[in-house]
């Protein structure tokens, strides 16, 4: 019986130590992960990602390949998480069995802008699709959104026209509108807006086409002092305005011409005064003189057309040409005898004469005569040796013309003026009329650059305090009144030099 029980015991002793060793092996079972982390989409690897495990293991981090392992991982089931900032962190179930196993995993990682939404596609606002009669400065409005609140967005407007192959291109604009300005008349305009936020292709919206107003007919033409240079307005009797020239260049002296259907005027270029031509609208600008309008001073030269508008006359220095519109068939018409500048000049309506204004380099001791096309004197109507004279311009049937003088017989050396008048010159009978005496010309003031209305029945002229710094303002004279005095009155603020046609 004993025997029996000493081997009960042996058998339990043996049973129990198998039990302790299997559970020992168990515990001691460890795997190996390997992987490798790659963008989503493009498979690029992604280096310095941190890879971890639940339960916890150990830590690692990609290298520039992308690859990562982990050894010595016991047996068991995991998850695998793979962070890094600028990326959605991803997981990954494994399983470890035992010490021969290696599984291997492969991590393909959002970045943080696959979760961001583009911005919707700009709708326009203004002008409408297929707009007209729009103005030269239009203001376009647009509407985008985006569902992620906390983008920023920015747009860039491109604009064509169907005149030309020129395009404007706006970008990184902050706002839903923006103005163009400086367009010409009678275009078509395409206008697009595309939007972005910084991390999506640029969406676009459709394109938009409008059209400007056509040229309108102003008869008045003025120039003004903008960024120190001169640039013209073109103006209709309401007051209603827009710029013909930019003030890149300096331009003065406009002068339009109704049979040409073209405005001239001059602007500086190489080093001289010139001659030039633009079209109503001021586009299709043209030099037309090489040999440059010159005298003593540029601001009070002139230069006239004929009146079918083919040619003009032009002074340089002592001489006096005539030149085509187009540049071509110059020819000298008149040289001074004794050397003396021509600093103005005006053709008569029936092209049979020329007034022209000479004076010395110091613009002084001026003399104002009538010539014939061959450059035969045909009368001599004003001589001052003292005091600015100026502004000649012939009434339509040739019998009277306008001009203005400095009564008060003052000189210096920056040809400042203290009581300049206007005066009708009649050619026939040879009496004068003091215009600016009749209309009450304000004391302190000269009247200058006076042009007779198209029907001689007013004289557009300027108007200007004899301080030689004031602002200079556009008047009429009313020639039709009944009574002792003319009528004067303001035209346009703030401009000079008028042309009325």
């Amino acid at each position: 019986m004993k025997t029996y029980i000493n081997i009960l015991i042996l058998l339990i002793t043996i049973l129990s130590c198998t039990s302790c060793s299997e559970e020992l092996v168990s515990q001691s079972q460890t795997g190996i992960l390997r992987g490798k982390i790659v963008k989503k989409g493009t498979n690029e690897p992604i280096a310095n990602v941190k890879v971890f495990t639940a339960p916890s293991t150990k830590t690692t981090f990609s290298d520039k390949d992308g690859m990562f392992e982990i050894k010595d991982i016991p047996s068991g089931s995991y998850s695998v998480k793979a962070e890094l900032s600028g990326y959605v962190s991803v997981f990954q179930a494994v399983n470890i069995q035992n010490q021969s196993q290696v599984v291997t995993v492969v991590f393909e990682m959002n970045d943080d802008d696959s979760l961001n939404s583009p911005p919707t596609a700009p709708q326009l606002v203004s002008p409408v699709d297929n707009a007209v009669n729009q103005p030269l400065n239009v203001q376009l409005s647009w509407n985008a959104t985006d569902p992620d609140k906390a983008d920023s967005l920015t747009y860039k407007l491109t604009v064509k026209n169907n005149i030309n192959t020129d395009v404007i291109v706006v970008n990184n604009l902050k706002v839903k509108n923006y103005t163009l300005s400086n367009l010409q008349f009678g275009v078509s305009y395409f206008w697009q807006i595309s939007a972005s936020d910084g991390i999506h292709s640029e969406v676009l919206s459709p394109i938009f086409k409008f059209t400007t107003n056509t040229t309108p007919a102003n008869r008045y033409h003025y120039v003004r002092k903008q960024n120190g240079n001169f640039v013209i307005l073109s103006s209709d009797t309401a007051g209603n305005n827009f710029q013909l020239t930019n003030s890149s260049n300096s331009s003065w002296r406009p002068r339009k011409n109704n049979n040409a259907g073209l405005i001239a005027f001059l602007r500086n270029d190489a080093g001289g005064s010139h001659i030039f031509t633009a079209h109503p609208d001021g586009s299709n600008v043209f030099k037309v003189t090489q040999i440059p309008v010159a005298g003593f001073n540029q601001s009070e030269l002139d230069f006239s057309w004929n009146t079918t508008g083919s040619m003009f006359l032009y002074s340089n220095f002592d001489k006096l040409y005539k030149i085509n519109k187009d540049g071509t068939g110059q020819q000298l018409v008149y040289t001074t005898p004794d050397g003396s500048l021509i600093s103005e000049v005006d053709w008569s309506y029936d092209n049979t004469k020329i007034a022209i204004k000479t004076n010395n380099f110091n613009g002084y001791n001026t003399k104002i005569l009538i010539i014939d096309m061959l450059g035969n004197v045909l009368q001599n109507v004003f001589a001052a040796a003292t005091g600015a004279t100026g502004g000649l311009n012939f009434s339509i049937d040739g019998q009277k013309l306008l001009y203005t003088h400095d009564v008060s017989g003052y000189q210096d050396a920056n040809y400042r003026q203290l009581d300049s008048h206007i005066f009708i010159y009649n050619l026939v009978n040879n009496t004068i009329i003091d215009a600016s005496l009749q209309s009450n010309k304000p004391i302190g003031t000269n009247d200058l650059d006076p042009r007779f209305s198209p029907n001689n029945a007013q004289i557009i002229f300027v108007n200007t305090s004899n301080d030689n710094i004031s602002q200079k303002n556009i008047f009429l004279i009313d020639l039709n009144n009944t009574g002792v005095d003319f009528i004067r009155g303001i035209l346009f603020s703030n401009g000079e030099m008028p042309d009325f046609e």
